[in-house]
This record gives structure tokens, C-alpha cells and sequence, in this order.
């Protein structure tokens, strides 16, 4: 069994709004790719994987650089008699303008790391300046109002309290600080039961975060967003968490099928539906519901319940037993608002 990842460690995706804040430190949740390796009797292989070849049954990975641009980890290919995609997703900005130059995304840990930084310097630079503050300097807007940009919202919230209370007692954190969530939908977490979702609007609104939802952003600027209705939403830090797509290196394996957001097709047993040595599971992976009413949610707990059953699977198909079909179990939601409250169901 070999392991095939672009980062040393692995750090639960849920938990980089946390590192975005301030409020958990990157290095305290990470699993490290290698001692798991060690204990587990698997391989791991450092690499970004760019391409699959079918043909060959081959994965193949770029050169790994520093910093610096230098080369440390050569481009490599790795065989395969059963391939297993785990790659996730990332941030779909739908084409529009401005949001790749202007947003923060956090797919990753090196970009919740970099927008903790971004987030100090904003603030130390708001209380030496000596000029007044601008329209929306210390103003965050956030695109997305699901779960990450709810999270994300509560906990920033609190860290703007935590910032003020340590170093900038200047700052008037009601009216300088304004955190603002934009959704197209017409309620914050769509995917969520109603009551759930307008018991986490409440608590938003109670902290004094705005929520604007039915409102599609048109464009982001270095000055905040513009909804296609016209509004402008005045910030100088802006997030951008309004949509999943997977990587796009699936879509381009030659001859299997997948969805606009460059999913993979796949059959209740995982397998892509043109080929079978092939399974692709979590976000990057289009799965039907058993009932035919849609596709499996790109969930955490979609993706662990995958990871259990692929487990036995392939213990079936070594030993040449029929595969067992995937059933999505929906066992509730937690929607964490930081150290205010936590707001779900079960």
C-alpha cells in the first residue's frame, strides 16, 4: 500500500478556519505522513500528483520544490494494480472576476497560515497608521455560508476580541470591525435543516455579524465585493468559501466520466463508472444516494464512512469476493460558532 501526498502531514480540512483565526495553532492537529506510514505498514511517497495513465496503470507526480523554487524531490511515476483518489476539493471561484487577485482561500494549511499573518499585519497596521481608518480597512467579508464561512465568521469574530483586548485598545471592535457574510442562497447552510440554519443566523446576528443572503457576488475588488444586484460590500480582507470543485487533474484522465465541478463518476461501490480498477471517494468523488434523490454530500462524514467500507472492500478484492455497496448515513450536524456556542443536530 502506498501513500501518494503533496505535504509532509495531514491536517482535518474542518479545522483550518481555527488556524485562519489565530486560534489553533497549525502544528498541534497535524498528523505526520511518515511515523503514520511507520506505524501502519504502508509506504509514503511525497508528490503532487498531475496525471494518471490508464493505459500504463501509472500515477505520476511532479518535481517537488522549496520555497525557493529548487528542486528537492524529483518527478516520479508509481504503478498501480488498484487506484484509490482521495484528493478532495478546492475552492470553485465560478469564473468570477477578481477573486483569484483578491481573495484568500483556504484549501490548505499554507493558506490558513498565510491569512493568520495577513490578519496580524491588517491590525498592526490599523493602529500605527496615523492617518484615520479607510472604509472597510479592518472590514472582512466572507463569500460562502456554509459551514467554513459560518465557522470562520464565529471564530474571527472572537479573535478580533482576543487582538483588541492584547494590542489595540484603540480600536472600537463595533465600529471599526465589520465581518460580513454574502450568500447567493436564500439561507445561510442550504444543505442543513431550515431551523438549524435560522438558529445559527440568530447567533450570527447576536454577535453583531451581518448576513446578506439572496445576494450574488459579480466581482471581487481590492476594496470588497459587488453584488450583481449592484451593493458593495466595503472590505480589505475578503474570503472566498462559496463552492467545492475537485482538483482539475480528474477531469483530465483520459476516459473517465465526470461532472462539471470535475468529480468523479462513480458506481455505490466506489469504482469509477468506466473503470474498475479505478475508486474515488469524498469530495472528489460524485456518488448517487441508494434512492436515486441525488448524490452522497461532500460531508466529513460522508468521506469517513467511505474510508471504512473501501477498507473491507479491499479485502473483498483481494480474496475475489463481490464488493459491497456504499450507503450514505446521515448522523446529524455541528455547526461550531467558536467559544460562543455550538448549534446542531444529532
Amino acid at each position: 500500500v502506498t501513500l501518494v501526498d503533496r505535504s509532509y502531514s495531514h491536517l482535518w480540512k474542518p479545522l483550518l478556519h481555527e488556524v485562519a483565526a489565530g486560534t489553533l495553532n497549525s502544528h498541534e492537529g497535524e498528523l505526520s505522513y511518515l511515523v503514520h506510514a511507520r506505524t501502519h505498514h504502508f509506504q509514503f511517497r511525497l508528490g503532487r500528483v498531475t496525471r494518471v495513465d490508464r493505459a500504463t496503470h501509472c500515477v505520476h507526480t511532479d518535481a517537488t520544490r522549496d520555497d525557493t523554487g529548487a528542486e528537492f524531490v524529483p518527478a516520479r511515476s508509481f504503478p498501480y494494480d488498484t487506484l484509490i483518489l482521495a484528493v478532495g476539493s478546492v475552492a470553485n471561484d465560478f469564473g468570477v472576476p477578481g477573486v483569484k487577485e483578491h481573495c484568500h482561500f483556504l484549501d490548505r494549511r499554507r493558506q490558513a497560515d498565510s491569512f493568520q499573518q495577513h490578519l496580524l499585519r491588517t491590525f498592526y497596521t490599523a493602529v500605527t497608521q496615523t492617518t484615520p481608518l479607510r472604509p472597510g480597512q479592518l472590514g472582512i467579508a466572507i463569500a460562502g455560508g456554509g459551514a467554513t464561512g459560518v465557522e470562520l465568521a464565529a471564530e474571527l469574530h472572537h479573535c478580533a476580541q482576543e487582538l483588541i483586548s492584547y494590542l489595540f485598545a484603540g480600536i472600537n471592535i463595533d465600529r471599526n470591525i465589520k465581518i460580513t457574510i454574502i450568500d447567493a442562497a436564500e439561507r445561510i447552510l442550504p444543505g442543513l435543516p431550515a431551523k438549524l440554519s435560522a438558529q445559527v443566523a440568530e447567533e450570527l446576528v447576536r454577535l453583531g455579524i451581518d448576513v446578506l443572503t439572496g445576494e450574488r457576488i459579480a466581482q471581487a475588488r481590492a476594496d470588497g465585493f459587488l453584488t450583481a444586484g449592484g451593493r458593495v460590500i466595503p472590505a480589505e480582507t475578503l474570503v472566498w468559501a462559496a463552492g467545492i470543485k475537485a482538483p482539475d487533474f480528474l477531469a483530465q484522465i483520459e476516459g473517465l466520466e465526470c461532472n462539471r465541478g470535475n468529480q468523479l463518476s462513480v458506481l455505490p461501490t466506489l469504482q469509477t463508472t468506466r473503470d474498475k480498477d479505478i475508486f474515488a471517494f469524498g469530495d472528489c468523488a460524485e456518488c448517487p444516494l441508494p434512492d436515486c434523490s441525488g448524490m452522497v454530500p461532500p460531508r466529513a462524514q460522508a468521506a469517513h464512512q467511505q474510508a471504512s467500507m473501501l477498507a473491507k472492500s479491499m479485502r473483498c478484492r483481494l480474496a475475489g469476493r463481490r464488493l459491497p455497496a456504499y450507503r450514505y448515513v446521515d448522523y446529524g450536524s455541528l455547526i461550531n460558532m467558536s467559544r460562543y456556542s455550538t448549534v446542531g443536530s444529532l
